[in-house]
């Protein structure tokens, strides 16, 4: 999910709006019909509209003075001899109402332990390419640190059983842990590269009244298990983490985003998002950042490069031309067609590949698709 402000804060929105408990999560709906208005929710709540210096490991837990927040992992990894699966967890943060940036989640005694003033929903998938299925499941939390919430440090982020943590005092490694009734992931992930402050020095804008503080751990070795119909397989390869908080609201001139996030095979990492218009037109605000093994990372703005689709499923652009900068073209294409998340707000989002020119697999990564 990419890892805008809207696709996160609206997902968490949504949940709000339609009441849900833990025992009774809302009914599937589209991000269409929860985008660009104001709810009346907002006033109170911090805004992202400057850019700060990120401090961790501060700023690895809640803001509580912002209305949304989000933890997102992807990774796409291999077992021998190269099958290949694609896992998401996602942890989102929704305040009720304004707080003070503290440790909202932070151990407490009888009732106060309930009065974070937190709602949490969590999303877990795993893409089986080999036989093109996607599975998923959703849990939903007030803030409790018994049942969901995050800690900075050590790292907590967790919901009903699932969890992504530090396993010392220092961030990495993490381990993601979570399991359903039909798959399991159990991952050991290690960041081998900076945080990247996406944006302007971590400011992230969408749309000319909008933005999120967002950074990212662009490129992160994982290794583990995954367990899925009834087989456990020993995996590795590369993930992806961001981080967003933010109080806006995608604005009535978009109609959704696409976001993606591809680790190239020359060791480049690429992050794209593409706000989609309703009058069609290429937004100003279409961003970002291209990542190297040993140099700066590259902002790119809206004229640094070009998304178009070329195939659809349903509805759905499942392949991209991407042309990135003045001589590099590429095509983004789902490793398979079904990869929607069947959640409480439904939106695609699996595992895809680039390729070059000449059809040759050059990287891998997660695409997200909102508002078809």
């Amino acid at each position: 999910m990419g890892a805008i402000t809207a696709v996160r804060a609206t997902v968490v929105v949504a949940v709000v709006l339609a009441g849900c408990s833990e025992s009774s999560p809302p009914a599937s709906r589209s991000l269409h019909s929860v985008l660009g208005a104001d709810d009346g929710q907002q006033r109170g709540f911090a805004v992202a509209d400057r850019a700060v210096d990120f401090a961790f490991p501060q700023d690895h837990g809640t803001h509580s003075a912002y209305r949304s927040e989000w933890w997102y992992l992807t990774a796409v990894v291999a077992a021998d001899p190269g099958r290949e699966f694609g896992v998401q967890f996602t942890l989102f943060r929704q305040g009720i109402e304004p707080q003070p940036d503290v440790d909202v989640d932070a151990d407490a005694d009888g009732a106060a332990a309930w009065r974070t003033g937190q709602v949490y929903m969590g999303h877990l998938a795993v893409a089986d390419v080999a036989h093109r299925r996607h599975l998923d499941d959703e849990r939903f939390s007030r803030g409790h640190a018994a049942l969901a919430g995050v800690d900075a440090e050590p790292f907590r982020a967790h919901i009903d059983g699932w969890s992504l943590s530090s396993t010392t005092a220092d961030f990495w490694p993490l381990r993601l842990e979570a399991a359903t009734p039909a798959f399991r992931v159990d991952l050991t992930l290690t960041g081998t590269r900076p945080f990247v402050a996406q944006g302007d020095n971590g400011l992230s804008r969408k749309g000319p009244r909008n933005a999120s503080h967002y950074y990212s751990a662009p490129r992160i070795e994982a290794a583990g298990q995954v367990a899925i119909g009834g087989e456990t397989h020993a995996v590795t390869g590369n993930a992806w983490l961001d981080r967003e908080w933010s109080t806006s609201v995608l604005a009535a001139e978009y109609a959704g985003w696409d976001w993606f996030a591809l680790h190239l095979d020359d060791g480049r990492d690429l992050m794209l998002y593409r706000l989609r218009r309703v009058d069609g037109r290429i937004d100003e605000y279409n961003a970002g950042t291209l990542s190297f093994a040993d140099a700066p990372p590259r902002k790119l703005g809206a004229g640094d490069f070009t998304l178009t689709a070329k195939e659809h499923w349903r509805g759905w652009p499942v392949a991209w031309s991407l042309g990135l900068g003045d001589n590099e073209r590429f095509v983004v294409r789902a490793a398979f067609e079904d990869q929607v998340m069947d959640t409480s707000v439904r939106y695609w989002e699996g595992v895809a590949y680039l390729e070059d020119e000449d059809g040759r697999r050059v990287g891998r990564g997660y695409m997200e698709l909102t508002g078809y």
